[in-house]
């Protein structure tokens, strides 16, 4: 099959299509390095004609409101390419748990992505993940202040990309889900007890205080980043780490 794979070039869409090009599919990717413009439209007809599949793994610049603008723009957009060119199949990357936090802007960017995907005319997959590992450095330097990061108890599964990527590969190739399949690390930790785990393994001398005020997960209410009955994926944190 051939897939246009939407922000190809970034963490998640490179691995897609290296995972789906050695399956001995055609997998190309595209972004706006590659002159395919989601929000102006630049070079869409021709990025998705001939494809069976679309994979949209682009992301908004920002996580703030304007994020909303840039699903809606992006996703109608895709939506109308992909109709032209009467593809078969569109999959989108989301969040576990990501219509259970409205207070993130961020997340009811994703959210409303979700459904307009839901509401248009092509059959499709959604693919839930929890959060990325190699976003947890990024997570500390968020809420660092001097030698002290600040991180509240929130529980998350922490899911190395690779296994994402994998699992959005084997999605996009296979009958569309018509649904959402959400996959996971293999454990779950307390963010606050995950920032101790990291900082320690990497001799980082920064001490992680619990503060349930402390940056975006703090508006985050029980265990929604988590998922028990996700597809759980193999690799470990502390694997990851080594």
């Amino acid at each position: 099959m051939k897939f246009a794979v939407m922000g190809g070039t970034g963490l998640i869409g490179s691995q897609v299509v290296t995972n789906l090009n050695a399956a001995g599919h055609e997998a190309v990717p595209h972004s706006q390095s590659t002159g395919v413009d989601v929000i102006s439209g630049q070079g869409l007809d021709d990025a998705v004609a001939g494809a069976d599949v679309i994979v949209n793994l682009t992301n908004s610049p920002t996580f703030d409101e304007a994020s909303l603008s840039f699903f809606r723009t992006s996703m109608d957009n895709l939506l109308a390419a992909g109709e032209k060119a009467d593809v078969r199949h569109f999959v989108i990357l989301s969040i576990v748990g990501v219509d259970q936090v409205p207070e993130l802007d961020y997340y009811r960017a994703k959210a409303l992505q979700e459904d307009i995907l839901t509401a248009g005319s092509i059959p499709y997959s959604i693919v839930r993940a929890t959060q990325f590992m190699e976003f947890v450095d990024a997570i500390l330097s968020w809420t660092t202040d001097g030698d002290t990061v600040r991180l509240p108890a929130t529980p998350i599964q922490p899911i190395a990309s690779r296994d994402v990527a994998a699992s959005v590969a084997e999605v996009a190739a296979g009958a569309p889900l018509g649904g959402i399949r959400s996959i996971a690390g293999p454990e779950v930790f307390s963010l606050d007890e995950l920032g101790r785990f990291t900082l320690s393994h990497k001799s980082d001398g920064r001490t992680v205080v619990t503060d349930p005020t402390a940056g975006m997960f703090a508006v985050v209410k029980g265990d929604v980043l988590t998922d028990k009955d996700a597809h759980l994926a193999p690799t470990r944190y502390a694997d990851w780490l080594a």
